[in-house]
């Protein structure tokens, strides 16, 4: 009898699709194993009024998921890195991290526009892409929220000129054509976690079915960016960035840090063994925060 692996994940189309990712390298590398998709709503995703800074952040788009974890309802979790708070359960380890998508950020702009129309605002509710663009574009900006599909259709309505959003979530809706405008990372420094999925699950079982989907780059990569913002206390509406290369046996990582007291922005980069991948984000973090 074959073994069910029952997938916890937010009940959006991309969320969904990320999710089915896991489940076809979970089935492909375990023949006996039949995965089971759980789509659930989250807080996060239902409240769509405000940005999550004043709802309590990106946590939101992870309590349902990790309460169904707790309780056996699901065996694993799938999220977008980015999404995850800075500071995990941990009972709820992540176990798993995919190979890197496209980790920059794209402008996109409305079905049948060249460009950005005149008089609208760019969506945008990213204080960390907010920084950034203000030194690459000068149209006001206003926060939008919902998920990429729902950000998209405001966007054709009428609501905004532009939207800014992650290029691995286009790309994984098969939505490339959309994009106007791919930011190098060195213009818009990307997310920490921007790009890679995490697979979390209980503490101490056996998750050895994710051993083909794991990336041991993309895992060092993670290490050294979430690293970054831990110790600059990097909530989802701060204005910090974190993006890591691995190369061989060699790690650079990029920051960007927000000093709020003074509205200094500070950039950086350090360049070292992945084996300190966590030393690294650590020290990039307290040389930019002085």
């Amino acid at each position: 009898m074959n073994r069910i692996i029952r997938i916890g994940t937010r009940d959006s189309q991309l969320a969904v699709i990320q999710a089915q990712i896991v489940a076809r390298s979970i089935e492909a590398y375990c023949p006996d194993i039949h995965t089971e998709l759980v789509p659930m709503k989250t807080t996060g995703d239902r409240i769509l009024s405000v940005t999550l800074d004043k709802i309590g952040g990106k946590g939101l788009f992870v309590k349902e998921l990790d309460r169904a974890l707790k309780d056996g309802d699901v065996d694993i979790t799938v999220h977008s890195m980015k999404d995850m708070p800075a500071e995990l359960d941990p009972e709820l380890p992540v176990v798993a991290v995919s190979l890197r998508e496209d980790p920059r950020d794209v402008l996109v702009y409305a079905k049948g526009a060249g460009g950005l129309k005149d008089g609208l605002p760019i969506g945008c509710s990213s204080m960390r892409r907010q920084l950034q663009l203000k030194t690459l574009l000068s149209n006001p900006v206003l926060p939008v929220r919902g998920n990429v599909l729902t950000r998209l259709q405001k966007l054709d309505d009428g609501n905004f000129g532009a939207l800014i959003l992650a290029w691995a979530g286009l790309r994984r809706l098969n939505l490339q054509d959309r994009a106007g405008r791919v930011f190098s990372t060195e213009e818009m420094i990307p997310a920490a976690g921007q790009g890679i999925l995490a697979v979390q699950a209980r503490k101490g079982e056996d998750t050895s079915f994710l051993n083909d989907f794991h990336s041991p780059d993309a895992w060092d990569a993670a290490q050294a960016e979430r690293t970054f913002i831990r110790v600059l206390d990097g909530g989802c509406s701060s204005p910090i960035a974190a993006y890591a290369q691995v190369c061989g046996d060699e790690l650079l990582l990029s920051g960007l840090y927000f000093h709020e007291a003074d509205g200094s922005v500070h950039k950086g980069k350090i360049r070292g063994s992945r084996a300190d991948a966590q030393k690294l984000g650590e020290q990039l973090a307290l040389q930019l925060r002085g």
